[in-house]
């Protein structure tokens, strides 16, 4: 029998990894999304689990809370990927909100969890968040910042479900004179 809980350790351990890499500040925006059914080894969709949800959410929540991060929770495609965030987060990145709720059978298991546990809930359609982790395949890409890098840890699934983690960066502008650090910048052409 599959025990959810154990579930837990290891989400906390691959965003713990992720964060290290990142290196979020205090109000960047971080990214998930989680088919529960992937994780249970099931076709991503079809058998939506609030008890794996809670298992990951639980390895998510203190690790969000002790970097002050702001958790954006990606819906399924039954809700366009619209995100769940908390509407201080949608009020600081003037997000435009949208009317849904999240429930298992449109938005996931997952993202209903994290409507249930926002204090002031919102959906919106679109982000840009700095750093994503995505369990299930959900194609988060669409909703981080232009210049993903993927992140490679030792943990690379979540229970049956492939696992990806990814950070951001600024993009590298400029042509052949273009330096990218200050020592590169000091040096003559």
């Amino acid at each position: 029998m599959f025990d959810p809980t154990s579930l837990t350790e290891p989400v906390y351990q691959a965003l713990n990894g992720l964060l290290r890499v990142a290196e979020l500040k205090p109000g960047q925006i971080l990214l998930v999304g989680c088919s529960t059914s992937e994780v249970i080894g099931e076709k991503i969709g079809t058998h939506s689990s609030s008890a794996v949800a809670e298992a990951i959410m639980a390895g998510i929540l203190p690790l969000v809370g002790s970097h002050d991060l702001f958790l954006a929770v990606q819906c399924c495609e039954h809700l366009n990927r619209a995100l769940v965030v908390e509407e201080a987060c949608a009020q600081r990145y003037g997000l435009e909100v949208v009317s849904a709720v999240p429930h298992r059978q449109a938005g996931g298991a997952f993202a209903a969890l994290a409507y249930r546990t926002c204090q002031q809930p919102v959906l919106v359609e679109t982000i840009s968040a700095q750093a994503g982790m995505d369990i299930g395949d959900t194609f988060i890409g669409m909703h981080l910042q232009r210049v993903a890098v993927p992140v490679r840890l030792a943990i690379q699934s979540i229970g049956s479900a492939h696992l990806t983690l990814a950070r951001t960066r600024p993009k590298l502008i400029g042509g052949e004179r273009a330096r990218y650090t200050l020592e590169e910048a000091e040096r003559p052409i």
